[in-house]
């Protein structure tokens, strides 16, 4: 180093950079605070060479600061650091050897070192302090406002306590090492059982927004401080970008930010390249430049700056066979370590199984999109009923791609009559829907024209459905209604269908548990038995299949009153209204729904 000149900031040595003893200082966990164990060392140093300042001085790049002190004065007694142009220290650290000055004024090196001047530094002895590597951090020093010639007794005391120092600093190293290990020990096991658990967090829905929603919670914050998941349309264009953050306060920015990313990814763009080329990219130590570099829209590199950047990796996710269809992206901010290798390989398993999940949700989608085309093709318009106000409604199980075999049927006979119907046929698949067509026409051609009673008409379906024959069993309620002013004159049959309920003008509710016959499709069928009802005006019935009030864990008394309790005050609202909030109530659906209203106007 050249020799220091008063008022110039000095020039780091060489050895003071290096990476190694850096980090090694940096896992002392030690900075400009009073540390007790090394106070006592600076104050043992005082007391055995009777020196008024002793100091446990370690040294980075540009500064020396002093976990442990004794005697020195204000205001470095309160700041415990200075810049090296005011360190003897440092040399001590560039030259791995002690250091012992009887008068620095004298010495050409350090005669302008501004510790001279402002800490009335003139007699110093300097022993260097290790780690386990031999790698130097600083000095045990003592100092003297005036010179004195040190002598070989001292000298071997400040090396003693030196050396015991220096074991202290080993200790505290090893120590954030075990932690660091137990910690690492901790991710890996922690990751294990992210992952051993994802293809289960993943499986569990069919649906593309919860699947990416459970992923992203699955990874942050045990795998990073934010993420992002992107996915593409079939022609590889972002469709959806979204994200987790650990801290809840930042969802608003993140929201943001997933939003402007899904149309402002620039060329250069990491994400646009991992969705382009299959390959992964990874980057232990990035700026806000990488942010500005790969999007083009200019708030979100402000917004990555909130969120924390400063490492990040990508990792495809890819469809059956090699079709890329979105990406994982990882981010932890400046507190957080570098995402390394072996984030890159969790992240990598992650996105296989991301991949697997994404992959069957779309094709369930689609799966889903023509079952409910098909199902609703087979449900038939409502007809026009003077002094009639009729309403529908027919949802398939949430979580269930089949079509399912429930039915309502609504049609008006030659003389002006209302035949409505409502069923069920066992089962949930293509032949349960094909089973309710068949069905619904025969119960169509059955009465159509005909003036018949409708329990003689479900006892001639009963000998259709045998001599056809159709194989199914199913429950149904068959009902006609004519015009009995003032209101309607309703009879109907059940057979083995959840009863019809009444919706009074007033609001009482009643459920209509008469006589509830045996199913359709038996061997041997019985007599069927009829059941004669007026409506008044306002008057509401309510036909229904069982997906709206039977759950497996749960008695079907309780659907049941709970269905009655939605009905109670309900006369007044509009039958469309009364049905979307039946389904809307009817929430963890184990089955279809079917609904069919009429009301007397």
């Amino acid at each position: 180093m050249s020799e220091d000149t008063p008022g110039r900031p000095a020039v780091p040595l060489p050895a003071l950079t290096d990476p190694e003893r850096l980090r090694s200082l940096a896992e002392t966990r030690l900075d400009a605070a009073p540390d007790e164990a090394f106070d006592r060392f600076a104050r043992l140093v005082a007391d055995l060479l009777d020196v008024p300042v002793a100091l446990v001085s370690l040294v980075t790049g540009d500064r020396q600061f002093f976990p442990g002190a004794a005697g020195l004065s204000e205001p470095w007694a309160r700041r415990r650091e200075t810049p090296l142009s005011h360190s003897f220290c440092q040399h001590v650290v560039n030259i791995e050897a002690p250091m012992v000055l009887p008068d620095a004024r004298f010495h050409p090196g350090l005669r302008g070192n501004l510790a001279i001047e402002d800490l009335g530094v003139v007699a110093y002895a300097g022993m260097p302090l290790t780690d386990l590597d031999g790698r130097v951090l600083g000095s045990l020093c003592a100092i003297d406002g005036k010179p004195r010639a040190w002598t070989a007794a001292q000298l071997r005391t400040l090396a003693d306590l030196a050396a015991a120092c220096s074991s202290e600093l080993r200790l505290r190293i090893a120590l954030h090492g075990a932690e660091q290990a137990r910690r690492r020990a901790e991710e890996a096991h922690d990751r294990l059982t992210v992952l051993a658990g994802m293809s289960e967090t993943l499986g569990g829905t069919l649906d593309v927004a919860t699947a990416v929603d459970r992923l992203g919670h699955a990874m942050v914050p045990l795998l990073a401080d934010w993420c992002l998941i992107t996915l593409v349309d079939p022609v590889g264009r972002p469709r959806s970008v979204s994200g987790v953050h650990r801290d809840p306060d930042r969802a608003g920015d993140l929201a943001r930010f997933a939003a402007l990313l899904a149309t402002g990814l620039g060329p250069d763009s990491v994400i646009r390249s991992v969705l382009r080329s299959g390959r992964p990219v990874m980057r232990e130590s990035a700026t806000l430049a990488d942010v500005e570099r790969g999007t083009t829209h200019p708030e979100l590199v402000p917004l990555a700056g909130r969120l924390g950047f400063s490492s990040h990796l990508t990792v495809p996710i890819t469809a059956t066979g090699v079709r890329v269809i979105g990406a994982v992206t990882l981010v932890n901010g400046p507190s957080r370590r570098g995402l390394d290798e072996s984030d890159l390989r969790t992240a990598l398993d992650i996105g296989r199984r991301a991949s697997q999940a994404v992959d069957n949700s779309r094709l369930y989608g689609e799966q889903r999109h023509v079952a409910e085309v098909l199902q609703h093709s087979m449900l038939p318009m409502l007809p026009v009923v003077p002094g009639v106000e009729l309403a529908a409604r027919y949802q398939a199980a949430a979580d269930r791609v089949e079509v399912g075999g429930d039915w309502y049927d609504a049609f008006v006979q030659p003389d002006g009559d209302l035949v409505a119907a409502i069923g069920d046929v066992a089962g949930h698949d293509v032949e349960a829907a094909a089973t309710m067509g068949q069905l619904r026409n025969l119960v169509r051609g059955d009465a159509y024209g005909r003036d018949d009673p409708v329990d003689e008409l479900l006892t001639h379906l009963d000998r259709a459905i045998q001599g056809l024959p159709v194989p199914t069993v199913a429950s149904a309620v068959l009902a006609r209604v004519r015009p009995a002013a003032p209101g309607l004159r309703i009879s109907w049959c059940n057979a083995g269908h959840p009863p019809p309920l009444l919706v009074h003008a007033d609001g009482r509710v009643r459920m209509l548990d008469g006589v509830r016959g045996p199913l359709l499709g038996l061997t041997h069928p019985p007599r069927r038995a009829r059941q004669e009802l007026t409506l008044a005006p306002g008057d509401t019935l309510l036909l229904h299949t069982d997906g709206l009030t039977e759950r497996r864990d749960r008695p079907i008394d309780e659907g049941e009153t709970e269905l009655m309790a939605q009905l109670a005050g309900a006369a007044g609202l509009p039958l469309a209204t009364l049905c979307d909030r039946l389904l809307a109530a009817a929430h963890r659906r184990e089955d279809d729904v079917a609904l069919l209203a009429l009301r007397a106007r």
